[in-house]
Formats: structure tokens, C-alpha cells, sequence
């Protein structure tokens, strides 16, 4: 009996090695790819052998980019800040506008809530072409074409549906009791919001914040068409990398490595957070 658990033990770890294995092997191909040059990346058969050179991620940071042709100037750090920038600044105004609506909408039911509830949410899934015309011939007119505000508004189609209907579901799934309560304490709606609802609600504003985040920062369209070269993020940047003499793959994986390290700080940040939060943010009775 004993062999036998010892024996699921040693299969299970081999199972959970290969999954992992399978999934993080892209990944550090990658990483090894942004230490190459094209010649090493490109050669036949492929070897993880190889010289390492830091001369991708210098081109990337001093803005240089060195082909067999010519030399060129790339904005990748400009276009990284902007991503940064974007990114944050979009999930801010979300969740100031975000959160205050998602909970009105669990604890405040009205004739038509379902409905304006359903019509944010279909923006999130409506195809950006579908919008982004009529949006390019407004922003002309209200002089928010190729601005951080007109992105940072047309960014919200994004986030703001997301937060709305993730952050809902976590305060509607918290006792009302507990709110009504601390009301009759004295305290006001605000308090009330401020103290009960924000803090029992923090695993799923955590979460929701750091997928409208991700969504944003994986945004390329809306950047392509309303913004120009300086304003953009790193999604549409990286097309400088590919240029008349070939495209540099050791600058896209080294651009690829320095563009998922915010994100996936923030990932791990969250992580720990939201544990902290469903451990902590229990009620008790």
C-alpha cells in the first residue's frame, strides 16, 4: 500500500514537471532568444548553446537599432512608458467610475438596471472596427485625436464594463445585513460603503483591476488608429521591428521580455493580495 502512494506521488510529480514544462517552455525561449543574435536565432537546427550578447536590449534602450542595411531610430521606451501610462491611468478612472456603479447596481434594483447593466457590458464584447470610425470622426472634432485623454476615454470601453460586472458580483454575494447594520449605528451611505463594502469587496477589485490591467495593456487597435508614433504603447511599437532588410527577432524577444515583466509583477503582486483578502475578509456571525 505504501509503494503504491509513493508511486501516485512519483507520478503525479512527473505529470505536474510536464505541464509546467510545457507551458513556461515558450516563455524561456523567449528569454534565451533575446541573448541572441538573428544569425545564432535563425540558424538550422536551433541549439540552446550559444554566445550571449546584451546588444538587444542595449538597442532597445538607446533607441538604436543596427540592421545588415542601415542604422534606424526606434521609441521603444517611449512606447513602454506610454503603455505604462495608458494602462494605469485607464484602470484609475475605471475603477473610480467602475466600482461606485457595480455597487449601485447589486444593492439599488430599478426598472431597467438589467438592461443599462447589459448594454456596458456589450461594449466590452463589440468589435473595435465597430467603433472605431465614428470615434476617429468625433475625436477630430473635440481635438482629443492623437491625445493620452482620448485614448484613456476610449480605453474605458475596456475596462469599465469589466470592472462593472466582476466588482457586481462580489458585492452582491455580501450580506446586506452586515451594511444595514453599520447604518443603523448611525453611520452614513458613504461610511457604510467606505468601511463594510470596499474592504469585504477587495479580493474582487483587486482582481478586476488587474484584468482590465491586462486588457489594456494588450490593447493594439484603438492605439494603431487614434494615436500617432509618440503616443503609442509597446503592442503597436513593436512593428518598428520589422523592417525593409528582415525582421529583428532578437529585438522583439528581448522587446517581449521587458513588456510582460510589469505585468507579471503585477500578477504576482495581486496574487499575494487577493489570498490576503479571502483569508482576512471573512464575516463572522
Amino acid at each position: 500500500m505504501e509503494h503504491t502512494s509513493t508511486l501516485e506521488k512519483s507520478l503525479r510529480g512527473i505529470a505536474l514537471a510536464l505541464i509546467v514544462i510545457f507551458f513556461m517552455f515558450p516563455i524561456l525561449w523567449i528569454i534565451l532568444m533575446s541573448f541572441q543574435t538573428n544569425e545564432t536565432i535563425l540558424r538550422v537546427p536551433p541549439s540552446i548553446v550559444f554566445d550571449p550578447t546584451l546588444d538587444n536590449y542595449r538597442a532597445l534602450i538607446s533607441g538604436e537599432l543596427k540592421t545588415a542595411a542601415a542604422s534606424l531610430e526606434i521609441n521603444f521606451m517611449q512606447n513602454l512608458w506610454n503603455s505604462v501610462f495608458l494602462s494605469v491611468a485607464s484602470v484609475t478612472v475605471a475603477l473610480l467610475l467602475g466600482v461606485p456603479a457595480a455597487y449601485a447596481f447589486a444593492r439599488h434594483k430599478f426598472r431597467g438596471s438589467e438592461d443599462i447593466a447589459f448594454t456596458l457590458l456589450s461594449f466590452r464584447f463589440a468589435p473595435p472596427l465597430l467603433v472605431l470610425l465614428p470615434l476617429s470622426l468625433y475625436f477630430q472634432q473635440l481635438g482629443l485625436a492623437d491625445t493620452y485623454l482620448g485614448l484613456i476615454w476610449v480605453y474605458q470601453l475596456i475596462c469599465l464594463p469589466l470592472i462593472l460586472w466582476i466588482v457586481r458580483g462580489y458585492f452582491e454575494d455580501i450580506s446586506a445585513d452586515v451594511e444595514y447594520a453599520h447604518r443603523i449605528a448611525g453611520h452614513s451611505w458613504f461610511s457604510t460603503f467606505r468601511k463594510i463594502a470596499l474592504p469585504l469587496a477587495g479580493p474582487g477589485i483587486a482582481a478586476a483591476g488587474l484584468l482590465a490591467f491586462i486588457f489594456s495593456w494588450n490593447n493594439f487597435i484603438f492605439a494603431l488608429v487614434l494615436a500617432s508614433a509618440d503616443k503609442q504603447p509597446v503592442t503597436v511599437g513593436a512593428l518598428a521591428f520589422v523592417t525593409a532588410s528582415g525582421i529583428q527577432y532578437g529585438q522583439i524577444a528581448s522587446a517581449i521580455v521587458l513588456s510582460i515583466a510589469p505585468t507579471l509583477a503585477l500578477a504576482l503582486y495581486a496574487q499575494r493580495y487577493l489570498v490576503e483578502g479571502l483569508s482576512l475578509g471573512a464575516v463572522k456571525g
